[in-house]
């Protein structure tokens, strides 16, 4: 049983920002500075994912506060709790696991109807078939000076797995671990992929650190948030691998060896 519905929410997630915003317009109260989707999104902006104005959360007075375990602190999380604030923690570390908090998120936090966005997520991903001839190796970069990039265990690394994208650096310890440049070059990847979020790559700012390989310039909404964007996710993520390989990685074709 869905649980009542709140009537004042606050997002300190981007991501569960838009998915509440387009489930359910009105609901918002509160939103970090980040939270830029959708674009005339009306709340008080309460700082960052990582700082954000606790006193501030707490005037708001809200029925929820949604958060996450990776993109928020947890002396934040029981800052909000010790003021009086009903705090909601989601962990994605992968698809089904977002369709699933997502669901507890708006449903069983929210008291909403799942949302046909959700079940179009679902479908859409359902849909998507591996490579006939095999993934390709890639690297997959998140920051620079200094190199992180995609470890074992993420969200982003399972949505690329999906699509014929094998990542290299999966098997690491670290979930987001700092790797010299000169180890990525050496690591067999047969690709780059580089989303332009948290940090901005673009063509003229970090393909050129990787010469030889082709690169893929991806959209990290698109890539890294669980909301509505994982809807025309696969879509969006194969039109980029496509480009960069000069052809589609899932669904088999004749495209080669694509792995080392």
């Amino acid at each position: 049983m869905a649980a009542a519905r709140a009537a004042r929410v606050v997002s300190l997630v981007p991501s569960l920002t838009e998915a509440v915003a387009v489930t359910a317009p009105g609901l918002l109260v509160g939103v970090t500075d980040w939270c830029d989707h959708p674009p005339d999104l009306d709340a008080v902006r309460i700082g960052g994912t990582k700082n954000p104005d606790v006193a501030a959360v707490l005037r708001l007075r809200p029925d929820l506060v949604i958060a996450n375990e990776e993109e928020n602190r947890p002396a934040d999380l029981a800052a909000l709790r010790a003021g009086g604030a009903e705090v909601l923690v989601t962990e994605v570390r992968g698809l089904d696991q977002a369709i699933a908090e997502l669901e507890r998120v708006l449903v069983g936090g929210l008291g909403l109807p799942r949302p046909r966005w959700l079940d179009e997520a679902a479908r859409a991903w359902a849909a998507v078939r591996p490579p006939a001839d095999g993934p390709v190796a890639a690297v997959v970069p998140v920051w620079r000076r200094p190199w992180m990039v995609l470890g074992r265990d993420t969200f982003a690394g399972d949505l690329l797995a999906r699509l014929g994208v094998r990542n290299v650096c999966a098997g690491h310890s670290e979930r987001y671990p700092r790797v010299p440049l000169a180890e990525l070059r050496a690591s067999g990847a047969a690709l780059v992929v580089l989303p332009d979020e948290p940090y901005r790559f673009t063509a003229d700012d970090g393909p050129e650190s990787f010469p030889g390989l082709p690169a893929a310039l991806v959209s990290g909404r698109h890539l890294t948030w669980y909301g509505p964007s994982l809807a025309e996710a696969p879509a969006v993520l194969g039109a980029a691998l496509a480009g960069a390989l000069g052809g589609p990685l899932t669904g088999g074709g004749d495209q080669g060896a694509r792995h080392p």
